[in-house]
């Protein structure tokens, strides 16, 4: 019997700066210009598709964004070669079925953080950081399969929350300090630090 309706989806992956992440990527959007982070299995409810994957014994934390997913393993598991051939099976049959990726209520419920969003309680040092965070950090760190989200701003220091392949990547302090906190110091001379903080 040949299935119609549902479109046919094509998952690749890509290596992510952090050997122990990896990055999917679907030709179908799945959390558009969104994303959201699930550290642990204990965080997974808001995402019917998290939850699945933290089902795998590999799996560690699960980041889902526009059109990709990025699975950080556990350390006792040896090598990609060996998993990346089951999730991308078991990530092309759940899409294709049209299950559903993230359910926006639970995420509300969860009352996350805004993020990079400006909002109108936000000076005008904050909305600049958040636009600096979105137009210029959030698509160089997406293609490496991560996130860098906003977490507060205080006396000179921006907070931020390291999100995907960027959490817990050895390269992640050199992406913070020589590339965001230079820049944010050029555009936003009110910022004297930039610091990550775990989630």
């Amino acid at each position: 019997m040949i299935k119609t309706g549902n479109p046919v989806i094509s998952i690749y992956t890509e290596m992510t700066p952090n050997p122990e992440t990896m990055k999917f990527v679907a030709n179908k959007l799945l959390y558009p210009g969104k994303s959201i982070d699930f550290a642990d299995e204990s965080t997974a409810k808001p995402s019917p598709l998290a939850q699945e994957l933290f089902s795998f014994p590999f799996i560690k934390s699960v980041f889902i964004a526009s059109n990709f997913i990025t699975l950080t393993k556990t350390a006792e598991t040896e090598d990609w070669q060996d998993i990346v051939p089951t999730i991308r099976q078991f990530l092309k049959e759940y899409l294709e079925e049209g299950k559903p990726v993230v359910n926006e209520e639970e995420v509300e419920a969860m009352k996350q953080p805004s993020g990079n969003t400006p909002t109108a309680d936000d000076d005008d040092v904050v909305k600049r950081i958040k636009e600096l965070l979105e137009n210029y950090v959030k698509p160089a760190v997406e293609m490496d399969g991560g996130a860098i989200q906003f977490k507060s701003y205080e006396n000179g220091v921006v907070n931020l929350t390291m999100q995907g392949s960027c959490s817990g990547c050895p390269s992640s302090t050199i992406t913070l300090k020589a590339g965001i906190e230079g820049m944010m110091k050029r555009m936003i001379p009110e910022v004297k630090e930039v610091v990550a903080e775990a989630e």
